[in-house]
């Protein structure tokens, strides 16, 4: 599932009329960034939500592959959002991606495939080392080591990518929520992990970030 339903207040006037996800980065909308590694992965199936304007999204992604999730009338937050699409997305764990990111390196859903341990893992995060996460400021979210369950703290940068279980959602009442309250009893339970990721990772939620996206991925204005 690719989170696309905010409404990009700290993009300015640059979300005026569209959605966050058509702002263009290296000459492409930032939804496309986020599917081509998404496409690559091939999953069996591809969900995208909607709220703040969303008929220009629709219709970009109208005759794709890609579901939408429309949140109305309320927006409903990452928890929320990711629980009402479940209908679309099916049984079993999800990978959850925000679309205001770019990436540069290994495709990161391959990695967190990879050391995906549904034994033991009710959560798995792809956390950014703070020197390679550009366009974000703060002490990190996670601290972790390999083998180790994640905690709280100022280490790693949460990226926006996980592997997560769904079944908890069922037990949040509020209809709008963040998915810091499924993690909460994850982390109770020593349940959720957290997997650094070797490349480099940009935060395009603020205008400077589309510069800082484009000279991490090398793009010329020229």
């Amino acid at each position: 599932m690719i989170f696309a339903a905010g409404y990009g207040t700290r993009m300015g006037p640059l979300t005026a009329d569209r959605p966050k996800p058509l702002i263009n980065v290296a000459g492409r909308p930032l939804i496309d960034h986020a599917l081509d590694l998404v496409r690559d992965f091939g999953p069996k199936r591809i969900v995208v939500n909607l709220h703040y304007r969303p008929e220009p999204l629709r219709r970009y992604l109208e005759g794709t592959e890609v579901l939408l999730s429309e949140e109305q009338p309320d927006i409903l937050e990452t928890g929320g959002g990711l629980r009402a699409a479940l209908p679309l997305l099916g049984t079993g764990p999800v990978f959850t991606m925000n679309s205001d990111a770019v990436w540069s390196g290994p495709n990161p859903l391959h990695l967190l495939a990879e050391a995906w341990d549904p034994a033991r893992m009710d959560a798995l995060l792809l956390c950014i080392p703070r020197d390679s996460a550009f366009g974000h400021s703060g002490q990190g979210d996670f601290l972790f080591q390999s083998g180790v369950p994640a905690v709280r703290g100022p280490g790693e940068v949460y990226s926006g990518l996980q592997i997560v279980k769904t079944d908890g959602l069922a037990r949040i009442a509020e209809p709008a929520f963040s998915l810091n309250l499924l993690w909460d009893g994850m982390l109770r339970d020593n349940r959720l992990f957290a997997l650094s990721y070797p490349g480099k990772w940009c935060d395009v939620g603020r205008p400077e970030g589309i510069a800082l996206a484009e000279e991490m991925l090398g793009h010329s204005h020229v």
